[in-house]
C-alpha cells in the first residue's frame, strides 16, 4: 500500500442524481439532480488525521475494497465489529476485517476464498487506522 497526504482545498461541488442508477431500462425521469455535494466533505471528516491508501491484492473484495482501489483512512476512527481496518502486523499493512469473537477483538480477511487469519499469539499487531464504509473509489 501506498500513502498518500490528503490536500483540502476549496470546494468542489459535483451534481448527485435523486434516482439510483438501474441496470436495467432507464427512466425518463433519471435525469433530475439533487444538491450538489463536495466530495472533500463527503469522504473527509477529520483531515489532520486522514489520508489516502492504495490497495493492492484480493484479500478485501467482499468489503468492497480491489486491487486498485484509492481508500480513504481515518485515524481518529474508533473501529467496530465489521469495520474494514488497516492493520499493521509485525511491521507488515494490511487490510483487514475488525470483529468481535466471544467478546475479543480479532481480524479476517475480506475474502471469503482466503483461509482464516491467524496472526499468532506473540505477533505484535496495530490497529491504527480505519476504512471509512463509504469511501472505496475504484481506478
Amino acid at each position: 500500500m501506498h500513502l498518500s497526504p490528503v490536500v483540502v482545498g476549496p470546494p468542489i461541488y459535483l451534481p448527485v442524481f435523486l434516482k439510483a442508477v438501474r441496470a436495467g431500462f432507464p427512466s425518463p425521469a433519471d435525469d433530475h439532480l439533487d444538491a450538489p455535494i463536495d466530495l472533500s466533505r463527503t469522504l473527509i471528516r477529520n483531515a489532520p488525521a486522514t489520508f489516502i491508501m492504495h490497495a493492492a491484492g484480493s484479500s478485501a473484495v467482499d468489503v468492497g475494497i480491489f486491487d486498485g482501489s484509492l481508500i480513504t483512512v481515518d485515524r481518529s476512527l474508533v473501529p467496530r465489529d465489521g469495520d474494514a481496518v488497516v492493520v499493521d502486523v509485525n511491521g507488515e499493512r494490511s487490510i483487514k476485517v475488525y470483529r468481535i469473537v466471544g467478546g475479543r477483538p480479532s481480524l479476517a480477511f475480506g475474502n471469503r476464498r482466503y483461509p482464516d487469519y491467524d496472526p499468532g499469539p506473540d505477533a505484535d499487531i496495530e490497529i491504527f487506522e480505519i476504512r471509512r464504509p463509504d469511501s472505496s473509489i475504484s481506478t
